[in-house]
């Protein structure tokens, strides 16, 4: 089984996570996240797209209902023993197999945690469940229970972290080297992303952000290719991701000149991550490190031209986006924790002007405060 941790680990994991079921009062946790079967069990799958649900009980034991493609798929990645199967077929419904398999397992009346704030559980898959559970189980929201023991990272979670961080500055060092006047955005993206798999990497949970021209303005993916002109700008967002675990950066690359503004802008940028790294401390909240980032850009006249976030956190996530609550936004309480990683991004998109800048890269919370996982400069970079 390719488990990337030591069995010690894992069991660890599995205990905490029923200490935490029991404490919420619960007899069973409903995993639909990915995320939550990947960090309990190993289970590494796209299948979560369609319906499957981990059953956790308060006791320890784990039950996997899945689809058949992901039998082997189980099997291979995770030490998850019992795996049942749900079957297609005309006039199914998967909801009626998880009744009957939790009936089975002693649980038809218990009192179950759901993760209902999950891309794996579809609101169409939860009217069906909620038809053949209700009545019958108690059922209350649990969607953060194991993002809460997921945040703060193992000494084995922070190596892969570090290594996704290397990969991420191959991949920019590729897009320094491309990044010139003519470069089609096809080649500079096709070298990103195959200096991450030469380097052992995969797959980022979205895809890799890039946009020149006016679409540097936008801080989404879509589709369609350019070759650079003369005088550019190119918005780049991109996570190198080793076993799962993501470490991201961004950076608005110029080709020809750098206009004033732009200049400005990048100093600005500059100025509010490093106040935004000053600002990470563990025992802190995380809305201390969104008040940096205001202050800093709305001093410099940038207020309305910025984000109402400054990024979030990191790790080993799935599609269909990389990010991993929670994020940096005003007021936000939450208090940073040693063993946190976050991405920290500062975000410029001037539509009066049709200019961009942007910069970013990826921390661990330490004891101390914060490191930075990057070995990229934050300078300028034109060619």
């Amino acid at each position: 089984m390719p488990i990337h941790f030591s069995p010690e680990e894992m069991a660890g994991r599995r205990e905490r996570a029923a200490a935490a079921i029991r404490d919420a009062g619960l007899d069973a946790l409903l995993c639909f996240k990915q995320e939550s079967m990947y960090w309990l069990t190993g289970y590494d799958s796209f299948g979560f797209s369609l319906f499957q649900c981990l059953i956790v009980e308060a006791g320890g034991g784990v039950t996997l209902l899945t689809r058949l493609p992901d039998l082997r798929q189980a099997r291979h990645t995770s030490n998850i023993e019992d795996i049942r199967i749900w079957k297609d077929t005309e006039g199914m419904n998967p909801a009626r197999d998880l009744r009957a398999l939790l009936d089975e397992l002693g649980l038809g009346r218990a009192r179950f945690g759901v993760e209902f704030d999950s891309f794996g559980l579809k609101a169409h898959d939860w009217r069906l469940m909620e038809a053949e559970l209700a009545g019958r189980c108690a059922l209350t929201d649990a969607s953060t229970l194991i993002d809460r023991l997921r945040a703060v990272k193992s000494p084995r979670e922070i190596e892969y972290a570090r290594r996704a961080a290397a990969l991420a500055d191959d991949a920019w060092d590729e897009a320094v080297r491309l990044g010139r006047p003519g470069a089609f955005e096809g080649d500079i993206l096709a070298a990103m992303q195959g200096a991450v798999f030469r380097g052992g990497g995969d797959y980022a949970g979205n895809e890799f952000i890039i946009g020149s021209g006016a679409g540097a303005l936008l801080c989404r993916y879509f589709t369609g290719r350019r070759h650079l002109d003369p005088e550019d700008q190119l918005t780049l967002e991109f996570a190198g991701a080793c076993r799962r675990y993501h470490a991201a950066m961004m950076r608005t690359l110029l080709t020809g000149r750098a206009h004033p503004e732009h200049v400005s802008m990048h100093a600005a940028c500059a100025d509010a991550l490093r106040a935004c790294m000053e600002a990470v401390r563990p025992g802190r909240p995380m809305g201390e490190v969104f008040a940096a980032h205001a202050r800093i850009m709305d001093a410099a006249g940038l207020r309305e031209h910025r984000l109402n976030a400054c990024g979030y956190g990191m790790g080993a996530v799935y599609n269909p986006l990389w990010v991993d609550p929670p994020m940096f936004y005003e007021g936000n309480p939450l208090e940073m924790q040693a063993g946190n990683v976050f991405f920290l991004h500062m975000i410029v998109m001037n539509s009066d002007s049709g200019r961009a800048m942007t910069l970013g890269h990826t921390v661990l919370v330490t004891d101390a405060g914060c490191e930075c996982l990057s070995r990229s400069s934050l300078d300028l970079v034109v060619n």
